[in-house]
């Protein structure tokens, strides 16, 4: 009773070192610039806030008029929010906050799949170090939150069967469709690993090969046969019970001691197909539409995809971490002992081959693998090296532990922090976004009558400062498949394509620009479209920075 009680007291303690870790952690590891994306996050958020969501269908800030739905409108109104309140120091505040409460969701999903703290503790250091380039104030961060959270309580109502757990599996994706209503169907995706296997159990224990047979001779002693031929067919019928009762008990002795998949049939998953059945139609809770069912389906039928650096497949000499974390899931199930469970391979299985075809999901890879992992390494040290996890726990929690743990996140932290000050990192990077040029574009230029070109780079940062683009990082929105409007008859543009093929001269500018109506052109300084136009006298140079160039088209 003294050591459990010992014990709890310990898991506290660590849970608070754990707690404070992931803090300081999240202070070293969050980005203080500003991602592009969350720029056109907050001009949506500033115009949700100011005219509420009655209508959320057309696009208000490219001078296209484009239809629009707005698919993450709640994540947008929450950093508008914050910004509106706080500023850029608010953002990167929010940031932190996100990134530590992701730190904390993975390691308490990681803990649920086995109860090795000190493993899970450190996979999820590395695993929050992997997650590096895909930490920025966008949606996808609080949406990482939401599907670590999903893991975690998916296993609680497998491990528990209380019934309490379904309320959060149908909160959250209601969450998701509003929050950023594209990762929407990978909410389903976390289900099928359980849902496979037990189908997959269930099938085999049907006995469908003895079960056909039975009915193939019941046929076949309803035929006119000979008798000799129905009385064997009776007689192999009358045996098939025993046979299929001795497979079970075999299969029952196999799965008590497997040789590297282990199973569990739990008929409680029966729960978690009615919730993923029903959940379905949240979806509809959302005021931008059907954008939950059809937002990804659009994007994999468009050509966005093929020009975007986090949409391409993984190239591995180039994903080492990537690369590493592969082999040591290989290194482990090939040589050792170590067993491993079939929904477990369903989900690491599923998830390498979404990795491999985008470079995106290896995010996901790491959140949900993460806990896989710590799962493989406890039952190696349960096996061959049962005590040294505890005394590591136990060190962790003495004070002596506490103090060089926290003494080496925050001398990791400082260091970090210093050296943003020594390469003067500012919210909004100058050098990547336009400051300056939109400084002057709205002193001296008609913005209600300005038909700017800018390249994708930089279009959600004029967007943000209320200039008119042509293309920001909405990529889909300017893709045929989503600006199409058939009641109005409006035929899809391929805006994307026609930006990214201007800004790399690969066809005629100049006659896109006379398509399109452009007025004014801005660019990279140092770019070819600008040398371009230089030599060009149907444009004139209006204003030039150390980065920015603008040009009037006369």
């Amino acid at each position: 009773m003294k050591k459990q009680n010992s014990d709890k007291t310990r898991n506290i303690i660590f849970n608070i070192v754990v707690i404070l870790s992931m803090i300081l952690f999240a202070i070293a590891i969050s980005p203080k610039s500003l991602q592009n994306d969350t720029f056109y996050t907050i001009k949506i958020g500033e115009y949700i806030y100011q005219n509420g969501i009655s209508d959320l269908t057309q696009d208000l800030f490219s001078w296209h008029e484009l239809p629009y739905t707005y698919p993450h409108w709640l994540y947008d109104l929450g950093i508008y929010l914050i910004y509106h309140i706080a500023g850029q120091l608010g953002i990167y505040i929010s940031t932190i906050i996100f990134v530590a409460v992701l730190g904390w969701t993975i390691y308490l999903a990681s803990t649920k799949f086995s109860k090795n703290k000190v493993v899970a503790f450190v996979l999820t250091i590395l695993t929050m170090y992997l997650l590096k380039p895909y930490l920025a104030a966008r949606a996808q961060l609080v949406t990482f939150i939401l599907f670590s959270l999903t893991v975690y309580f998916i296993e609680r109502l497998l491990e528990t069967h209380q019934k309490r757990y379904v309320i959060p599996l149908f909160i959250i994706p209601i969450l998701i469709t509003n929050l950023h209503c594209a990762v929407f169907p990978f909410y389903f995706v976390l289900f099928l690993p359980y849902i496979g296997e037990y189908l997959w159990l269930t099938i085999i224990d049907w006995n469908l090969d003895y079960r056909l047979i039975g009915l193939l001779l019941k046929i076949i002693i309803k035929l006119p046969v000979k008798k000799s031929i129905k009385e064997n067919c009776q007689a192999k019928l009358q045996r098939i019970p025993a046979v299929i009762e001795r497979k079970k008990e075999k299969r029952e002795k196999r799965r008590e001691n497997p040789y590297k998949i282990k199973v569990r049939k739990d008929p409680f998953v029966k729960w978690l197909i009615v919730i993923a059945i029903l959940a379905g139609f949240t979806g509809f809770i959302n005021p931008a539409g059907t954008g939950a069912y059809t937002y990804t389906y659009k994007i994999y039928q468009g050509n966005t995809t093929d020009s975007i650096n986090e949409h391409l497949p993984v190239t591995l000499i180039d994903s080492k971490e990537f690369l590493c974390a592969l082999c040591l899931f290989a290194a482990i199930l090939v040589f050792t002992d170590t067993k491993i469970e079939l929904s477990d391979l369903f989900m690491l299985g599923g998830l390498v081959l979404l990795a491999l075809m985008s470079r995106r999901q290896i995010s996901m890879f790491a959140i949900f693998c993460c806990p896989i992992l710590v799962k493989l390494i406890s039952a190696m040290f349960e096996k061959y090296d049962k005590n040294t996890c505890y005394k590591l726990f136990k060190f962790a929690t003495s004070i002596l532990g506490i103090l060089i743990i926290l003494l080496v996140f925050s001398i990791y932290t400082v260091d970090k922090q210093k050296d943003m000050r020594r390469r003067k990192t500012q919210y909004i990077d100058e050098n990547t976004y336009p400051v300056q040029a939109s400084d002057w574009i709205l002193e001296n230029l008609d913005v209600q009558n300005l038909k700017l070109y800018n390249e994708y780079n930089y279009g959600s940062y004029l967007l943000f400062r209320g200039i008119p683009v042509f293309i920001d990082s909405r990529c889909d929105l300017y893709s045929p498949e989503f600006n199409e409007d058939k009641e109005k008859g409006i035929e899809g543009r391929d805006i994307f394509s026609d930006a990214l093929n201007i800004a790399g001269i690969s066809l005629d500018y100049d006659k896109k620009f006379e398509e399109y109506g452009v007025t004014h052109v801005i660019a990279y300084s140092n770019s070819k479209l600008v040398m371009l136009l230089k030599e060009n006298d149907a444009y004139k140079k209006i204003y030039e920075d150390d980065h920015f160039a603008i040009f009037e088209r006369l």
